[in-house]
């Protein structure tokens, strides 16, 4: 039996058991490095030595929640929030609902794109934005699972196609996993390769108005909000722009999220609209909040390095090559299909890149791919799944904030509408991206 199969097989099942994604990872490396008859020594060597390779990105993910922490402590979220909620108060009175209910949409999935780029909070908006206007959406007998849909838009397609913030992570990691692979690309390519990918995402979005455009009643209740009295500084308010825009302007210059995130939390340090005595927990809560995804990319790291050192990737390729006589198009479904399983089972996108690349390269350029059509395919079969994973933040932001009254379930409300709403059109979008525009 090929050694790559059997460990991505078993990482897999016990993924989907739900075994912690850490352990898993290491059982499937050690069940693989045996399988090719690697000892156990040389699998633990081969093991540690690729963890280093997911170091940087560990870094970057645990700085950037340190980063949204700061931010969010700031109050500059709350003032946003209070703003988006005067507008939908100032409107809600009006008898032009089509008119409301287009600006409750506009403003949500500004927020969730916004939250991955331009102000990198990640979900943390979500429990401060939606349940205070739970009340206005059922008045209006807005379907939740389009809020739902609108905000997993929101959380997958920047880090898709835009490179700053989360997205510059999601990148850089597509870009040092399929050099790791054999394939060495430009930064700069991923986007003009993820257009078409992402087109699919909108696709998805204005499907998700369709099917979920009738109304829907919900009983109206009392939500528990906290009440929102924020008192900011206009000096923190300045400070923290200027720090985002600081955290932007390096990432650029240098190309490295780490020197981004490090020179905004310099900013809000040094300006005071990070107060010092609180500096150390607040950091250190954000980093604790992103530690599971850096552990995850590490341990993948060293997973993948294994599957190299077994020498039955080559074997593999060789033998799906045969199989497939040289079709492309259904390798090309294939790959995509085996990435919605693996970020299916993880829950995280990001985390699928280390795994799924370590195949897929050798394999797209036995089949001849382009380098960006293999760059669509990487991307593209890592983002597979986000929408739909239980396990993933892109369900469980969304399912926080609807639930809050008891009337949103998270499988069927949440992960089976995003997953039909965005896993359909991607993989259609993707695969076309692959085999016939790239």
């Amino acid at each position: 039996m090929n050694a790559v199969l059997i460990a991505v097989i078993v990482m897999l099942v016990l993924s989907l058991l739900r075994i912690n994604v850490v352990f898993s990872l290491i059982i499937g490396a050690l069940v693989g490095g045996l399988t090719a008859g690697l000892s156990v020594a040389e699998t633990i060597d081969a093991f540690t030595g690729g963890l280093g390779a997911g170091a940087t990105i560990a870094l970057s993910y645990a700085l950037l929640g340190g980063f949204a922490i700061a931010i969010s402590k700031t109050g500059i979220p709350e003032l946003l929030v209070l703003a988006i909620l005067k507008l939908v108060k100032s409107k809600g009175d009006s008898n032009k609902v089509g008119l409301v209910k287009a600006l409750v949409f506009l403003l949500l999935l500004m927020m969730a794109v916004f939250s991955q780029n331009l102000i990198p909070i990640h979900i943390a908006f979500i429990p401060l934005l939606v349940p205070p206007i739970l009340k206005v959406l059922n008045m209006l007998q807005v379907d939740r699972r389009l809020i739902a849909c609108i905000l997993a838009f929101g959380l997958i397609t920047p880090y898709m196609f835009l490179p700053y913030g989360f997205g510059a992570i999601y990148q850089d990691i597509v870009a040092t996993q399929m050099g790791l692979s054999g394939l060495e690309i430009a930064l700069s390519d991923i986007p003009k390769a993820m257009a078409v990918p992402a087109l699919g995402m909108v696709f998805g979005l204005v499907m998700a108005f369709v099917l979920f455009r009738k109304p829907r009643s919900y009983k109206q209740q009392e939500v528990e909000v906290n009440d929102l009295k924020v008192d900011v500084k206009k000096s923190s308010i300045v400070f923290t722009i200027i720090s985002l825009l600081a955290a932007l302007t390096v990432q650029v210059e240098t190309d490295s999220m780490i020197a981004g995130a490090l020179a905004g939390i310099v900013v809000l340090y040094v300006s005071g609209a990070l107060k010092r005595k609180e500096a150390d927990v607040l950091l250190t809560e954000g980093m604790r909040m992103m530690a599971f995804v850096g552990f995850v990319m590490i341990t993948a790291n060293g997973f993948a390095a294994v599957i190299n050192a077994t020498g039955h990737v080559e074997s593999l390729v060789e033998a799906s090559s045969g199989l497939l006589q040289g079709n492309v198009s259904i390798a090309v479904l294939i790959m995509l299909i085996v990435g919605l399983v693996v970020t299916m089972g993880i829950g995280s996108s990001f985390a699928t890149i280390p795994i799924i690349a370590a195949i897929f390269v050798p394999l797209a350029m036995e089949l001849g791919l382009s380098p960006l059509a293999t760059i669509a395919l990487i991307g593209t079969a890592g983002a597979l799944g986000d929408a739909g994973s239980p396990a993933s933040d892109s369900t469980l932001g969304p399912t926080a904030g609807l639930n809050v009254d008891g009337q949103h379930n998270h499988i069927w409300d949440t992960c089976v509408p995003t997953f039909v709403a965005y896993n359909i059109p991607l993989v259609l979008f993707g695969w076309i991206a692959v085999v016939f525009v790239l």
